[in-house]
């Protein structure tokens, strides 16, 4: 079945939808209520299962002499297309068995299942009307998300696909890889995005996935009208259904955030890490690989221990996200022996402690030193899962700031609850104990400790913030605070490299933990009296060059200059230079009109570095959507070398350098106080 109408097949699909009320973007209005209610068994589950499979597999990692491609080995290689269509013809999983694959899945107390319907090399797994670059082509021309959707309904797991926007072999879709010969003459973008709408229809009609988790939205072509398009047409085909948020532009690298409040998506998609902090109030699912690449790549042998996959999950679930792991499986249809030992292990650790990650919320308490925290509601009250890491020697776990009774096993002690625990760990991986409390956990936050900068030039105020109706104490002699320790009445001044300890009390005892910071007093780097330059702006030096990190680039302009150079008069991108494959080094010197901690602002797309002299003030590197890395330093008045280095790989390019006197707003650096030594042969972008 080939070549059915695009039009016919969207408009078949749509008619089968329940009508829902729209807002003037076309995506479904739906209550706070109706929201949670959609995203209530994504939240429960909590850990699912990453599958990227595709003809990438057949090579395993290796072209040339190089074994260590993955998924993207079509462009990490370089392979022209006509060399990458035979693996079509190869592609014959005979031992494929997807109700073994559903069954490690489940056995590993994972409720999902995210399987790669098209990765960026735009080959499908299934038989598409709309393509023949898909199993129809292969010999077996097996069905293999139809097969893995009966597999999890078996297995009582959800089934969800992966599909990228980017199409690396599509003729419509653009930009070509900047080494691939192949000419985009009477390509349309749009006609790509009509293409790209009609699979996802296509894709919901046979196999109803409960998640279209899209990628390869960051190319320049990709816009957030479009993006909302998508995510209006998903919703409108399959009304439950949840989208992530790489349908639309706005994803702030692999940290995975959106950024804009015009975003459109379901959850935040971070990538390879998990956020220090979580993000209150955001859905968010964590995808991590097993080792370093995400298709299989029989070369690769860093893989995680499953201690590391274990405690991760732990990490996870504790800051209230989803964890998404990802098999990448071999050619023939088989999970790498090492992913099946790592699932195994996982499983056995959660067929013991599985209520400790299924349906439990994000940990209450701050920072704990002896692991981690999730928890659920429970009649009257709330049980805490205590994941202990470090099993405490004297037999008593120490749970600081709770301010609630505990249900037995436990004891109050000052600010914190004592739970007495065996001599041994019942895990060597993750220990859980569970405690009681009644109510809703009352925590007693450490206070704030809040100053515009660490570096006293001269000298600094600390405020230390707290809960109200909290004694706040601290003490600046390293000592620890206790109720005879000074109250905090105001600002500390600090005039000297100083640790600030600050605890909150209440009815004379102590309720949280101690936090402390440490202020150094330093002196500022001397600025030179005049500058050396007599051109006010900067001078930007760009290369072309595909690359993944910031090149190390000179740090003064060399004398036999690659390259083409710019004159500029902010420190920032212009907008002529806004492209792809590209690096560039700004350089310029910078006025300081008094001395005191300076705080500058690195905002880029992609990776930057920013050098003030030749100290390293902020490291912006690798591949990321915009956004902002701050750093600081003490400078003095007068002329100040700054330079600046950036690459853009695809997609979006910027770069802009904001500064302030400590506690100040941030704001451009003005013309006038930049100068820049440029040569006859720079000009205006």
């Amino acid at each position: 079945m080939k070549k059915l109408s695009l039009l016919a097949l969207t408009l078949l699909v749509a008619q089968c939808a329940a009508p829902v009320r729209l807002d003037a973007r076309g995506v479904p209005i739906e209550s706070a209520a109706q929201h949670d209610a959609r995203m209530q068994w994504w939240r429960d589950a909590r850990f699912g299962m990453f599958i990227h499979w595709g003809l990438y597999s057949i090579p395993a990692g290796k072209w040339g002499s190089n074994d260590q491609h993955g998924e993207w080995i079509r462009e990490t290689a370089q392979i022209p297309l006509e060399q990458y269509l035979p693996l079509q013809r190869q592609f014959d999983p005979a031992k494929y068995d997807a109700r073994a694959w559903a069954r490690m899945a489940q056995q590993a107390g994972m409720r999902y299942v995210v399987i790669t319907s098209k990765h960026h090399d735009g080959f499908s797994l299934y038989d598409s009307a709309l393509s023949d670059w898909d199993m129809g082509g292969t010999p077996s021309k097996r069905d293999l998300l139809g097969e893995l959707k009966a597999a999890c309904e078996a297995e009582g797991l959800r089934f969800c696909t992966y599909h990228s926007i980017m199409d690396w072999h599509h003729p419509d879709y653009l930009p070509r890889r900047g080494w691939e010969k192949r000419s985009s003459d009477g390509a349309s973008f749009p006609r790509y995005v009509a293409h790209l709408n009609a699979q996802v229809a296509e894709i919901v009609e046979r196999y109803q996935p409960a998640v279209m988790w899209f990628d390869g939205e960051w190319e320049s072509t990709w816009t957030h009208e479009l993006g909302v398009e998508l995510y209006a047409h998903c919703r409108s085909l399959a009304p439950s259904m949840l989208v992530n948020n790489r349908v639309d532009v706005h994803r702030a690298g692999m940290a995975g955030f959106s950024q804009s409040t015009e975003a459109v998506g379901d959850f935040g998609t971070p990538e390879q890490e998990v956020p220090e902090r979580g993000l209150p109030g955001v859905d968010w699912e964590t995808c991590m690989t097993m080792n370093d690449h995400w298709g299989y790549c029989a070369a690769d042998a860093n893989w995680k221990s499953a201690r590391e996959c274990i405690r991760t999950l732990v990490d996870v679930a504790s800051k209230g996200g989803n964890f998404l792991f990802n098999v990448g499986p071999r050619a023939d249809g088989t999970f790498p022996p090492e992913a099946v030992e790592r699932l195994a292990a996982i499983g056995a650790w959660m067929q013991r402690y599985g209520d400790a990650i299924h349906g439990t919320q994000a940990s209450p308490l701050g920072a704990l030193p002896f692991g981690r925290c999730t928890m659920r509601a429970i009649d009257g009250g709330t049980r805490l899962y205590l994941h202990v890491y470090d099993w405490p020697a004297n037999g008593e776990l120490v749970v600081p700031g709770l301010g609630n009774e505990p249900r037995g096993g436990a004891e109050r002690r000052g600010d914190a609850l004592i739970v007495r625990v065996p001599s041994q760990a019942p895990d060597a991986d993750v220990s859980v104990v569970t405690l009681d409390i009644a109510g809703a956990p009352i925590v007693y936050q450490a206070p704030a400790i809040a100053a515009p900068t660490s570096l006293v030039v001269g000298s600094l105020d600390v405020a230390v913030h707290g809960g109200d109706g909290l004694e706040l104490r601290a003490t600046t002699d390293g000592s620890e605070p206790t109720t005879s320790s000074p109250l905090v009445r105001g600002p500390i001044r600090v005039t000297a490299t100083t640790t600030v300890k600050a605890r909150a009390f209440h009815a004379g005892r102590a309720v949280s933990a101690v936090t402390e910071r440490t202020f150094t007093a330093v002196e500022p780097r001397r600025g030179a009296g005049e500058a050396s330059a007599t051109t006010p702006g900067v001078l930007i030096w760009l290369q072309d060059g595909d690359h993944e990190r910031v090149p190390e680039l000179p740090a003064s302009m060399p004398v036999d200059v690659q390259g083409a150079l710019y004159e500029h008069a902010e420190f920032a991108l212009p907008d002529a230079l806004r492209r792809e494959r590209v690096a560039a080094a700004f350089y310029s010197e910078m006025y300081v009109p008094e001395p005191a901690a300076w705080v500058f602002e690195l905002s880029s797309d992609d990776g930057s570095k920013l050098w003030i002299g030749d100290e390293l003030v902020i490291d912006h590197d690798g591949l990321h959507g915009t956004s902002a890395k701050r750093g600081e330093v003490a400078l003095g008045r007068g002329w100040h070398r700054v330079r600046a280095t950036w690459f853009n790989k695809t997609g979006g390019a910027e770069l802009v350098l904001r500064r302030a006197k400590a506690g100040e707003p941030l704001a451009p650096i003005h013309a006038e106080e930049l100068r820049a030594f440029v040569p006859p042969s720079a000009r205006r972008p």
